[in-house]
């Protein structure tokens, strides 16, 4: 390391510029074009204050509610109202939607319900039959962070591409169109919440660390036909898309080598969470994620800033045509994502009233660009981190040597978890103050010798080492890095560029913010709770033990003349999978809807003592040309006993124990169990078929975990 641990954390806090050009690429900067909606005649940029209608509330994506029935005088009084069983121990981190008392709410698998909002009685459900493979395509669980609101439509994305338009009365299908093809060659999934901007429906979607060229596109939203694409990585053939994107291609392939696995990958990008938009400006800001694979050794030679990874790229919303871009790691290979919360703003900076987009990306900075001009403003580092040694007089990041890995082991921090994942963020005019849950980490990254990709998997090249001297230093390494490790709730001050307050919470995975007029913020927390915090001061004002920790992001909305907040709590997604992993997953129910008003006086059953998620199944190594093979095989020779598509039997295979699985080739060729009645099948399957039939086995309970 170049420098000392306590060294690069004064440094990083200290690092803020005033006003300059961002480290970008410009196009003029636009005028509100004609076509765009008039803000002040659609209700998505201004819903009535007691409604919900997008993900972050209205277009600024604040995820400010101007009620203020409940307040810090009566908070106490806040109670249940009811609560829906959502009947599944599997991440829900959804923000539900409000619209003329009725809720919105969708999980895993997209299974989306609608309910009176007075008292939680089921009005519809629609469950698109998503194809469970696809959730072998999802890093972090197959979940879905929302829907969307348009006139008499719901819509939603599916884990496997599709845009659906459902009836808001009834629930029924509209229209239904694809967003990438089922075979087109790439790890493609959506787990993000598509938009509603103006008459267009925008969605990206996930896959980044497996293997996807990304792209956002454009959809009308009474039809579902495609209007733009923008492919945010270059064209692997080097030819032309017939997308947005083709006009800056030349421009994107020149940051990248010409030979690597980004060819073969596509690269990454993939605007898998946040997408934005400004009515006025007429423009739509993408926020792309990771690259792939992620060491950039193999994917680009280790050369070039690889355009659009980690970067905010703003496009005209009606032609999807490119504007301006920032980029806040050039050359990521940290699995660091910049698709985390915009939020749009006014503010007094410098003397002067600012255009703003903010933006708490995984790196550990807080960034203020000109949401114009895509204008660098200001920054500054909110956790210890050490790849930012400062900017230049354009805005782009100076990235230490530090943490540019070779094949020894480097501590890097923030780790891959990010400082500041998708967790939602909130912002309050009144206040001034930005709200989101931070974690302070780092990570041991070395490069894995001779490494080659695996398709339709994770795909990395990161390597570690178990002996020799690399063993000594990483091991060293993982002890600073664990001495590191802090989460909080905090809040930013973007105008002064420094933490405002912070309250330190357990450990990684705290949930979203919302913050109301009446100076509260509401916000899940990793001790199972949903809690209130004073929004100026940070003191906790009201805490429910929710059972479950909540990730998803709050919404407050009104009817009747009361008041009420809303929150799905269903513990999920990448931090409850390395605590499972590590069997230190505290108690839990399964995921619930929990509403809340003032006098509200449900109850929760009891918790178990020893309630707790089904074991997690082990990761899925197979490739999925073994777990086919292994999927014909099982139908072939085990159905009889143990069921179709692996479910029920005399013995449900997707519930197998650790040690089940650790003996299953005994079990299936040496006839282990034969007591029990399960013979060895040693004269019809080989090691091989054995191996294929556990792979297929293990794809199916990870499909099938958790509900």
């Amino acid at each position: 390391m170049q420098m000392t641990i306590r060294a690069a954390l004064l440094a990083g806090f200290a690092l803020s510029l005033a006003p300059m050009l961002a480290g970008c690429q410009m196009a003029a900067a636009p005028s509100p074009n004609a076509s765009s909606p008039v803000a002040s005649t659609d209700p998505l940029a201004n819903p009535a204050p007691g409604e919900w209608l997008s993900d972050g509330r209205d277009y600024s994506a604040q995820r400010y509610s101007p009620l203020t029935q409940i307040n810090a005088g009566n908070i106490s009084e806040l109670g249940l109202a009811w609560y829906a069983d959502l009947d599944t121990y599997r991440g829900v981190e959804a923000t539900p939607l409000y619209a003329d008392g009725v809720l919105y709410n969708t999980l895993a698998w997209n299974i989306t319900t609608a309910y009176d909002a007075r008292t939680g009685e089921v009005l519809w459900t629609y469950d698109p039959q998503t194809p469970r493979e696809f959730g072998r395509l999802a890093c972090c669980e197959p979940v879905s962070r929302g829907l969307a609101l348009h006139g008499n439509k719901v819509i939603i994305a599916t884990l496997d591409g599709r845009l659906i338009a459902l009836d808001r009365s009834t629930g029924q299908p509209i229209w239904t169109t694809r967003t990438f093809a089922a075979d087109s060659g790439y790890a493609y999934s959506i787990t993000g919440a598509p938009r509603v901007f103006g008459d267009k429906v925008v969605v990206g979607q996930s896959g980044g660390d497996l293997g996807v060229r990304g792209f956002v596109s454009a959809h009308d939203v009474e039809t579902g036909a495609e209007v733009w694409k923008f492919y945010l990585t270059p064209s692997p053939t080097d030819t032309p898309d017939g997308a947005a994107s083709d006009p800056v291609n030349a421009m994107m392939r020149a940051t990248w080598s010409d030979e690597g696995l980004w060819r073969q990958l596509g690269g990454g990008a993939n605007p898998w969470d946040a997408i934005a938009y400004d009515p006025a400006l007429n423009l739509v800001y993408v926020g792309t994620g990771n690259a792939v694979p992620h060491s950039r050794y193999y994917r680009s030679n280790d050369e070039g800033d690889n355009l659009f990874v980690c970067s905010i790229v703003a496009l005209d919303a009606t032609t999807g045509e490119y504007r301006w871009h920032y980029q806040m790691n050039p050359g990521e290979e940290w699995d660091w994502t910049c698709t985390q919360s915009m939020i749009a703003a006014d503010l007094e900076i410098g003397g002067r009233t600012r255009q703003v987009l903010m933006q708490a990306p995984k790196n550990g900075f807080f960034y203020v660009l000109d949401r114009a001009s895509g204008e660098f403003i200001q920054a500054g580092a909110h956790v210890f981190q050490n790849w930012n040694e400062g900017f230049e007089a354009d805005g782009r990041p100076i990235t230490s040597a530090a943490v540019r890995y070779t094949d020894q082991p480097h501590l890097v921090a923030p780790g891959p978890g990010g400082a500041h994942n998708w967790f939602p963020m909130a912002f309050s005019p009144r206040t001034g103050l930005a709200y989101f849950p931070a974690y302070q980490s780092g990570f041991v990254l070395a490069r894995q010798p001779g490494w080659t990709p695996q398709p339709m998997r994770s795909n990395s090249g990161w390597g570690f080492f178990s002996t020799g001297e690399a063993a000594q230093v990483r091991a060293r390494l993982t002890a600073e890095a664990n001495a590191l490790e802090k989460a909080w709730l905090t809040a930013w001050d973007p105008v002064g560029n420094r933490i405002a307050w912070q309250v330190e919470l357990p450990r990684h995975g705290n949930g979203g913010a919302m913050v109301t007029a009446s100076d509260i913020v509401f916000a899940g927390t990793t001790r199972q709770t949903f809690t209130a915090f004073d929004a100026r001061s940070g003191r906790q004002l009201w805490e429910f033990p929710a059972q479950s920790a909540p990730v998803a992001g709050a919404i407050s909305y009104e009817l009747d003349g009361v008041q009420y907040i809303a929150i799905n709590a269903g513990w999920g997604g990448g931090a409850a999978q390395i605590e499972r992993g590590a069997g230190i997953e505290m108690p839990r129910a399964p995921a619930r809807l929990l509403v809340f008003r003032l006098g509200g006086s449900a109850q929760l059953p009891p918790l178990a003592p020893n309630a707790s998620a089904p074991p997690e199944p082990p990761p899925l190594r197979a490739s999925e040309a073994t777990v086919a093979r292994g999927a014909q095989l099982f139908a072939q020779t085990c159905a009889v006993c143990h069921g179709q598509n692996a479910i029920g039997g005399v013995k449900d295979l997707r519930h197998m124990s650790a040690e089940t699985h650790a003996a299953f080739n005994r079990i299936v060729l040496e006839g282990l169990l034969l007591d029990r009645g399960m013979a060895s099948f040693a004269d019809i399957l080989s090691t091989e078929d054995a191996e294929a039939i556990h792979g297929y086995l293990i794809a199916r309970a990870n499909e099938d975990w958790g509900r």
